[in-house]
């Protein structure tokens, strides 16, 4: 029976999956393919790459000066790149750099796994699901938040992220055969929502709304013979915020997102064992 990890996105906050992907790994459940989108598409193309380091990897990754180093710039450098884009508060160029730097292959077909991430075409406002090519700019893609980064250019189209069409692609495991499914996600999926009380929140509130809903509707229609294992994030409770919005942040949280994910992630698995 084939297994599945699909990885959601969720910003800075996709820390989580580097705890969960540890827990995986010690408990020695491996997958046959790997389904990402957005900061899932980083995770999991790093995964995909290097199976059996890719937890070690990513934890190096999160917690060092590579990942904080393409969002850095202060409030006037991000300012002076709105002003310049009238788009984006960053350029993709330091992303770029460091995935081309990190990521051990270059193209999905020296991959050790399959890898498939998905990215929101604007020109046809769909989905667009990347397997083959060039891994970067299909990574990049998947992870082009809008309004942080550019809209990023693919054989003459260009894409925004992926969380805009599937944030937690249930569905395209199952497409792809898989039996066995663990989902990886920052822990959003975990709280209900509750009304917006302040104007800055109703779009967050909207946005929840319809990156959820997607997940929910794919998870109520699974066949009968596909198991569904939903990670806990070991995250505590809370209303929708900025940081689910972003991509950087303290390597001291970032540290605590791991831990706690690693810990709730591996108590889950030794039950199921």
């Amino acid at each position: 029976m084939k297994t599945a990890f699909v990885l959601g996105g969720g910003g800075v906050l996709g820390a989580h999956e580097v705890g969960m992907l540890r827990a995986l790994s010690e408990a020695g459940i491996v997958p046959d393919v790997i389904v990402g989108t957005s900061v899932g598409a980083i995770n999991g193309a790093f995964v995909a790459a290097d199976p059996d380091d890719a937890a070690q990897r990513l934890g190096g990754l999160w917690q060092g000066a590579d990942l904080q180093q393409a969002f850095s710039g202060n409030i006037l450098g991000r300012a002076a790149t709105l002003a310049r884009s009238r788009t984006h508060l960053h350029a993709i160029e330091p992303l770029a750099a460091m995935l081309e730097r990190a990521l051990p292959v270059a193209d999905f077909a020296d991959l050790a796994l399959p890898f498939h991430c998905v990215a929101a075409s604007i020109e046809r406002a769909s989905a667009r699901w990347f397997s083959s090519g060039p891994l970067v700019p299909a990574v990049l893609a998947s992870c082009a938040v809008p309004g942080l980064l550019p809209p990023i250019e693919v054989d003459g189209e260009h894409y925004f992220d992926g969380g805009l069409v599937h944030s937690i692609p249930v569905g395209r495991a199952v497409e792809l055969g898989a039996g066995i499914i663990y989902v990886l996600h920052v822990g959003r999926v975990e709280r209900p929502l509750a009304p917006p009380r302040r104007l800055w929140e109703v779009g967050l509130v909207a946005f929840e709304i319809a990156r959820r809903h997607r997940f929910h509707e794919e998870m109520a229609a699974l066949p009968p013979d596909v198991q569904v294992h939903v990670l806990p994030s070991g995250g505590t409770q809370r209303a929708p915020d900025l940081s689910q919005l972003r991509y950087r942040g303290e390597k001291t949280n970032v540290g605590v997102n791991i831990e706690r994910a690693y810990k709730a992630s591996a108590s889950y698995l030794a039950e199921l064992a």
